[in-house]
């Protein structure tokens, strides 16, 4: 008996080894950044480009002194996104008009390589060189506008300018980074019911911005003072949904808090 089972329990583990190598030959999953990268090649628009547009709200509610981590990985994201499509990126501060705006980054993003794999290695340098030039030139760009108010439906304007500068064969993304708190035009000021802010945001006046993706991420939260209450949340988002609306965006996408991928 003790043999018998000796000879089985070396047959199994003669199977396993067999089983190791062929999986160890075989091709190999790739995982990590490159794989990331991969897929997002993959659902890249395959007749245009991004024209992506990241605006940063620093108005009162909403100002620091330095850029924070949570907005810079947003730029970050989107950064990457445009680079492994190719496209251009503007990423801007804002506040009181549309002339209260100051550019920190506004490049064509294009990736060297002869072969997909090449060309995605080279995405987190680019990446980083764009996060450092943002960052650093976030500081001085706050100093120059002023936080007495918040025209938001002004980055809608200029998004639509934007994207017509650079032509038909680009797409815009608009991502706008905000707690939602218009001051000037029409807007919401008190607690009310998602449809009826909805319905007011539907009356505003907006270009039309037709296959644009726009996102404004950060609603209810408000860098100083305190936080406004849910229902004054909701009410935002459901303002802000009815201005993406009106513009006719292909996807509107209006959050508290942003979710990579959007």
């Amino acid at each position: 008996m003790k043999t018998t089972t000796l000879s089985v329990h070396a047959r199994i583990v003669a199977v396993l080894v067999a089983l190791v190598l062929l999986v160890g030959c075989g091709p190999k999953p790739e995982i990590g950044q490159l794989a990331d990268d991969k897929q997002i090649l993959k659902a890249c628009p395959k007749d245009s480009k991004y024209a992506t547009k990241v605006d940063l709200d620093v108005s009162g509610s909403g100002r620091t002194s330095e850029l924070d981590n949570e907005r810079l990985n947003v730029i970050k994201e989107q950064a990457r996104t445009t680079a492994i499509c190719g496209g251009h990126l503007l990423v801007t501060t804002f506040s009181a008009t549309s002339a209260a705006t100051v550019a920190l980054y506004d490049e064509e993003l294009k990736l060297d390589g002869a072969t997909d794999n090449a060309r995605l290695r080279r995405v987190s340098k680019l990446v980083d060189d764009i996060s450092n030039k943002v960052t650093a030139a976030y500081p001085p760009a706050v100093k120059k506008v002023s936080p007495a108010q918040s025209d938001i439906t002004a980055q809608f304007r200029l998004a639509a300018e934007y994207r017509n500068q650079l032509g038909s064969t680009y797409r815009l993304r608009l991502v706008i980074l905000t707690d939602g708190f218009q001051t000037v035009g029409r807007r919401v000021t008190t607690p009310v019911e998602i449809a009826d802010a909805r319905a007011v945001g539907m009356t505003v006046n907006v270009p039309r911005l037709p296959d644009a993706s726009v996102t404004v991420a950060g609603i209810g939260k408000v860098a100083a003072g305190s936080a406004p209450s849910s229902g004054m949340t909701n009410a935002l988002i459901g303002f802000w949904d009815g201005v993406c609306r009106r513009s006719q965006a292909t996807q509107c996408t209006i959050v508290t808090d942003y979710i990579a991928g959007r």
